[in-house]
C-alpha cells in the first residue's frame, strides 16, 4: 500500500503560477515528473525532499527568499532600507527581532535605539509598529514598554538571522 502525502499549500496563488512555470519548462510529462513539478511548486526541491519533510527531516531554507531579504541588508547585518514588498519586510524583521534582548523590557526609547543600531534608514518607528502586529514584541496598552517574544523563527528566518550576525545562530 503507498504511503499517502498530504501537502498543505498556504498560497495557492503562488502555487498555481509556480506550477505553471514548471509545465511550461516542459521535458518528461511522466507520474513522477508531475510529482516532481507539484513538489517544486509547493516550495520544496523536488517529490523526494518533500516525502522526507513529512518524515521529520528539518526544513530547509528557500534561498532565493533569505537572499532577496539579505539585500536589504550591508556587510554589517544592518538593515539599510525599508523593503517595499509585505513578505520581504516581515522576514527583514527576524533579524532585528534577533538583536533585541530576550527577557527584557524596553521603554520605547530604549527599542528605538537599539533599532536605530540595528537598521540605517531611520525609522524605528514602521519597525516597531510592524514588529508588534507582527507578534514579534508585546507593547503595553499605552506603547511605553516593549518586550521581545520569545518564538522560534522558521527556516528562512533563522538563516537571515544567520546571515546578518555572521554565521551565529539565532538567539
Amino acid at each position: 500500500m503507498r504511503e499517502k502525502i498530504s501537502l498543505t499549500i498556504s498560497d495557492m496563488s503562488s502555487f498555481a503560477k509556480a506550477l505553471r512555470r514548471e509545465a511550461e519548462a516542459g521535458g518528461e510529462a511522466g507520474h513522477q515528473a508531475w510529482m516532481n513539478r507539484i513538489a517544486r511548486a509547493a516550495g520544496y526541491r523536488n517529490f523526494q525532499h518533500l516525502s522526507a519533510m513529512r518524515k521529520g527531516a528539518e526544513p530547509v531554507p528557500d534561498e532565493k527568499t533569505v537572499t532577496r531579504a539579505l539585500r536589504y541588508f550591508d556587510g554589517a547585518g544592518v538593515m539599510t532600507s525599508w523593503p517595499a514588498k509585505t513578505s520581504v519586510q516581515h522576514l527583514c524583521l527576524w533579524a532585528i527581532w534577533a538583536g533585541l534582548p530576550p527577557g527584557d523590557e524596553l521603554n520605547e526609547r530604549e527599542v528605538s535605539a537599539r533599532i536605530d543600531e540595528l537598521s540605517s534608514f531611520g525609522d524605528a518607528a514602521i519597525i516597531r509598529r510592524t514588529m508588534a502586529e507582527l507578534g514579534l514584541v508585546t507593547r503595553s496598552r499605552d506603547g511605553r514598554i516593549y518586550k521581545r517574544v520569545e518564538r522560534k523563527p522558521g527556516p528562512d528566518a533563522r538563516a537571515l538571522i544567520a546571515a546578518t550576525r555572521g554565521g551565529d545562530s539565532p538567539a
